[in-house]
C-alpha cells in the first residue's frame, strides 16, 4: 500500500510518500522559518497562507522524487491535530480532497503519535514497549508506549515546552528566530560552571516538568550580567554564552533526571526521543550516558525527521489505513487532540 502523507501543523510544510513494502519512498519538506523570522516566532496567518501556497508543488515534487503518478497512491494521510487550527485545515481540506477526487480512502493522523513513532522508519526501530520522551517547541512530555495506539502519558510540561523555553531565552539573550539552535551553537563557547541553574521539579517525586521558572532565572541572571558589565563588551559576550550553556545543561539535566526515572517506573530498558528539540547534540549525549548506566537502550529519528515531517505521518496513516481506519468526507481538525482519544491497533 502506498500513502501520501501531509504534515502542515505549524510551520513546516511536509509531504512523503510512504509504502508498506519498500518503506519511505520519498519526503519533501518546506520550512517558514524566514517568512516569520522578522516577527520572533510564528503567525499563524502567514503559516496557514504559505502551506497552501506550497502543497500542492510538493506533492508534485514527491510523486516525481518517487517515480510515481497519483494513480500510484493507495490512500491518504493528513495531520488531524494538535496544532495550528489554520494551518491544519490547509493540509486537512487539500489532502482530504485529494483522496475524494481519487476515490481513495484518507486517514487523520494524530501529530504526536507521528512523533513517537518516528524512530520506527529507521533501519533499527524499537522493539514495544518503550519509554518516549517527545520534547519540542510546543510539546514536552514522557509516555509508556506498548502498542500503536498504547500510550499511557507519564508526565508532561506544566507550562512552557522545553523547545519553547530555548527560544524564549534565546530571545531575551537577543540571538533572533529560531533560538533553539543559535542558542546550543552559542553554549558551546560557554565556561562550564560559570553560573549554577536550578533543575526544576527534579527535588520532588512525578514525571511532570516546569521550564518557566528556569527562563526567569535566565532573564534575571542576563539583566545582573549586563549591570555589572556595561562597558565590557568582551565580558558581556563571554557572559551570555555562559548563560547558554548553563540554560541548556539545566534542561537537558532536568530531561534526562525524568527519563531515568520513567525508565525505573515502567521497568523498561528502552527509550526513545522524539521531537525536535531531540537533535540537540547534547541531550543526546546525555541520554545515551544515562541510558547506558542503566543497561538500556536508546532510539531517536534521524536529524530530518525530529522536526515535523510528512515521513511520520505517511507511515502512521499507512499502519491506520491497513488496519482499515479511514475517515468521512468531513474534516475534524482539532487545535487540542488528547492521545488517550486515538484508537489501538495490531501491526
Amino acid at each position: 500500500m502506498i500513502v501520501l502523507g501531509i504534515e502542515s501543523s505549524c510551520d513546516e510544510t511536509g509531504i512523503a510518500l510512504y509504502d508498506s513494502e519498500k518503506g519511505l519512498l520519498a519526503h519533501v519538506l518546506h520550512s517558514q522559518v524566514e517568512l516569520h523570522a522578522e516577527y520572533g516566532g510564528v503567525v499563524p496567518e502567514l503559516a496557514s497562507r504559505d502551506h497552501i501556497r506550497y502543497l500542492v508543488p510538493l506533492m508534485e515534487q514527491a510523486l516525481q522524487q518517487a517515480n510515481l503518478k497519483q494513480s500510484d497512491i493507495d490512500g491518504v494521510a493528513y495531520t488531524a491535530g494538535p496544532g495550528l487550527i489554520g494551518a491544519l485545515m490547509s493540509g486537512a481540506c487539500v489532502g482530504r480532497s485529494l483522496a475524494w477526487a481519487l476515490d481513495l480512502p484518507a486517514v487523520e493522523v494524530h501529530h504526536m503519535e507521528g512523533h513517537l513513532l518516528a524512530p520506527m522508519l529507521e533501519e533499527n526501530p524499537p522493539e514495544f514497549p518503550f519509554v518516549a520522551l517527545l520534547v519540542s517547541g510546543g510539546h514536552t512530555m514522557l509516555a509508556h508506549v506498548t502498542g500503536v495506539g498504547q500510550y499511557e502519558l507519564l508526565g508532561q510540561s506544566l507550562d512552557d515546552a522545553a523547545g519553547e523555553a530555548f527560544d524564549k531565552t534565546a530571545k531575551m539573550l537577543g540571538l533572533g528566530y529560531p533560538g533553539g539552535p543559535v542558542l546550543a551553537r552559542l553554549a558551546e563557547k560557554g565556561r562550564a560552571g560559570a553560573f549554577k541553574f536550578p533543575r526544576p521539579m527534579t527535588d520532588r517525586p512525578g514525571l511532570d516538568f516546569s521550564f518557566s521558572g528556569l527562563k526567569t532565572f535566565a532573564l534575571n541572571t542576563w539583566h545582573e550580567l549586563q549591570a555589572d558589565s556595561e562597558g565590557l563588551d568582551d565580558k558581556l559576550e563571554q557572559g551570555q554564552a555562559d548563560i547558554a550553556r548553563a540554560f541548556e545543561e539545566a534542561v537537558v539535566d532536568t530531561l534526562s533526571i525524568k527519563c531515568k526515572r520513567a525508565l525505573k517506573q515502567t521497568h523498561c530498558k528502552r527509550l526513545v526521543i522524539a521531537g525536535g528539540v531531540g537533535a540537540n547534540q547534547h541531550l543526546r549525549e546525555k541520554l545515551s550516558s544515562m541510558v547506558k548506566k542503566e543497561s538500556g537502550e536508546l532510539y531517536y529519528p534521524r536529524i530530518e525527521f525530529c522536526t515535523d515531517n510528512g515521513a511520520m505521518i505517511a507511515y502512521v496513516g499507512c499502519l491506520r489505513l491497513m488496519a482499515g481506519e479511514y475517515k468521512g468526507l468531513s474534516i475534524d481538525a482539532r487545535a487540542r487532540w488528547p492521545m488517550d482519544e486515538l484508537s489501538s491497533i495490531q501491526v
